[in-house]
């Protein structure tokens, strides 16, 4: 029997030295794994990814008599609200609204959307629950449990939303203490997935066996959920915040509508042969990932290249460290300019933001062209429905449309049922409001699609009626002014009954408020729902938006279309592009290649 060599004891609580030697050398296996993303601080609070010179993590800010320097008397009254009491620190409320089945007042809806709970009367007189998935991903057995939760607190469903994850709705009072143990039991959590608080962390859908990617993203999206979860001081942010990771492969995850978006990138000997006198010294050729911030598509705003070229290990540090800079300095007076795109035009641009985050970073941010990395392979634009073959030989993912995200405990059952006969057990949702399972093996594709057709999903990307996305709606939410789930349901069953010969799908986003949380802005296109005069409701119609390699903010066309005409008038739109687009034009290029005057002159002919 070996042992271990003489030393003096280690104090109790404490570790040998040996024992120190094998966390470090367990640590170091870990990282470079691969599995895990590292973040920590320095003796002097900067923020590193390596764990050999982290000595501590959280960083608490001092009680004061100001929010980061804005007098209380100047704070928005939610800002207040959060300096009298953290959200975070009101679960005994949770069990006593609970045990008297008794709503909460102004203030504490306020609050309890840190713990993912929104009351949204006047459209329900309920709780929505929001979860956070980190890069959509949710197992068999987790789907199952949140059927049942569904059934026995909720309405018996849940929505995909359009950040890849899951909302349960219609939840009493009485109900809430049980859902939010009962989801922590399931192994996730609903903690920060509302209010001023940093939102579920996307990643491209398809990564880990897309045939495309240039890395799995999906380590760096888990790491920053798990350290936002576990730093306070990252809550109670001036407004809330996106961040998304992307693969570089064949399926977007909308990274740049976020206020970060991370891409990966290929730098090659060849890519950086016309640059090497621009850059001193050159990086060294290998995978990187390039940083855009500010997007906020509500606002007409996409992210923006900063210029920062990133090693994977920086990734988490450096969000990290933006992150705080936009806590220490956004606006915390006008809710209407709290986000981070306001910050960066108040600095006039990305330079003091940068310099701001380096200050917080125990590494130097590196600077580089874009043109020093190989170009984004475009994306697909519809990928996300259908059969595609993996990286893994024999193995496919089915991408399953769900009509406008809304599924049944029964339809979620089923869901996990099928992941479990012909996947491995996992789910990845989407930006999209679709699902996809993967690892399904070429023998069982035809029959997983036609298992999921019967359930009432769909595979294709139907040319008119596949690529129908709408957020909640009036139903359900407080802030819509129409019922855009049904009213995209109706436009669905419409098109659907029209053979409209289109040779490729087109995107419709129906979005209930300016918040645009179906991003109406980027669809082929987008309806902002409004009230009419004669109190129905309406639309503002917009055309021609899109993401990624399409990118663009879509004009308006008309205003004030009533919803009950907005199913006729979508076919009009789509009847004139088919009668005079060119040949292979697509509906992107038809719309952009004509003024908003000559768009409206051609429809109201």
């Amino acid at each position: 029997m070996n042992s271990l060599p003489d030393q003096p004891p280690a104090a109790p609580g404490s570790f040998s030295p040996d024992q120190k030697e094998y966390l470090q050398g367990f640590m170091a296996g870990v990282l470079a794994s691969g599995q895990y993303a590292y973040v920590g601080a320095n003796a002097a609070g900067q923020l590193t990814g390596s764990p050999g010179a982290a000595v501590t993590g959280n960083l608490a800010a001092p009680a004061e008599d100001s929010v980061f320097g804005t007098p209380l008397a100047d704070l928005s009254k939610p800002e207040r609200w959060k300096h009298e009491e953290n959200g975070l620190d009101v679960w005994e409320k949770l069990v006593a609204h609970a045990a008297a089945d008794k709503f909460p007042d102004e203030a504490d809806t306020f609050r309890f959307k840190f713990h993912g709970l929104f009351y949204v009367a006047p459209a329900q007189d309920s709780f929505m629950m929001r979860l956070r998935l980190p890069a959509g991903e949710v197992s068999s057995h987790q789907l199952r449990g949140l059927a049942t939760l569904a059934e026995e607190c909720g309405n018996g469903g849940t929505d995909i939303t359009t950040r890849a994850n899951l909302q349960l709705r219609e939840l009493k009072p009485r109900s809430i203490v049980r859902a939010l143990t009962r989801v922590q039991e399931l192994g996730l959590t609903s903690r920060g997935a509302g209010a001023d608080n940093i939102r579920n962390v996307t990643a491209t859908p398809t990564s880990g066996f897309d045939r495309d990617e240039l890395i799995d993203v999906r380590p760096y999206a888990h790491a920053l959920h798990h350290y936002i979860l576990n730093h306070r001081d990252l809550y109670g942010l001036p407004r809330k915040f996106n961040v998304a990771f992307d693969s570089g492969g064949g399926i977007s995850t909308a990274a740049d509508t976020n206020d970060i978006g991370f891409f990966a990138v290929r730098v090659t000997e060849k890519s950086l042969s016309t640059l090497s006198s621009q850059l001193s010294p050159p990086p060294e050729p290998g995978l990187y990932f390039r940083c855009e911030v500010g997007g906020i598509s509500g606002h007409k705003d996409f992210a923006r290249d900063t210029g920062v070229l990133l090693k994977p290990a920086e990734l988490v540090p450096v969000a990290a460290a933006m992150l705080r800079v936009f806590r220490e300095n956004g606006d915390r007076t006008d809710r209407k300019k709290a986000r981070l795109k306001y910050l960066l035009e108040k600095w006039g641009g990305f330079p003091r933001f940068l310099e701001e985050t380096q200050k917080k970073l125990a590494f130097p941010l590196v600077y580089a062209p874009r043109d020093c990395a190989e170009p984004r392979r475009p994306v697909l634009k519809h990928g996300h429905l259908g059969v595609f073959k993996q990286s893994q030989p024999g193995r496919n993912y089915v991408g399953i449309g769900v009509p406008v995200g809304r599924m049944t405990a029964k339809q979620m059952r089923r869901l996990a049922d099928l992941a479990d006969h012909y996947g491995t057990g996992e789910l990845r949702l989407t930006v999209w409001q679709s699902v996809i399972i993967p690892n399904v093996s070429d023998a069982f594709c035809a029959t997983l699609v036609r298992s999921v057709e019967s359930l009432g999903f769909f595979t294709a990307a139907h040319a008119t009626a596949g690529c129908v996305i709408a957020c909640t709606g009036s139903k359900g939410c407080k802030y819509a002014a129409a019922d855009t789930k049904g009213n995209a349901v109706a436009l669905m069953a419409h098109l659907r009954k029209r053979d409209l010969g289109l040779d490729q799908p087109v995107n419709v986003h129906l979005t209930g408020c300016a918040h645009s949380c179906a991003q109406h802005y980027c669809g082929d296109i987008g309806g902002v729902a409004t009230k009419l005069t004669d109190g129905r409701e309406g639309y503002h119609i917009v055309l021609g938006g899109g993401m990624d390699q399409e990118q663009g903010i879509a004009r308006e066309i008309f205003r004030g279309v009533g919803s009950d005409e907005l199913p006729a008038l979508v076919e009009k739109v789509l009847v004139t592009y088919r009668d005079r687009c060119t040949a292979g034009e697509s509906f992107l290029q038809w719309t952009r290649r004509h003024s908003v005057k000559e768009i409206q002159e051609l429809l109201s002919s």
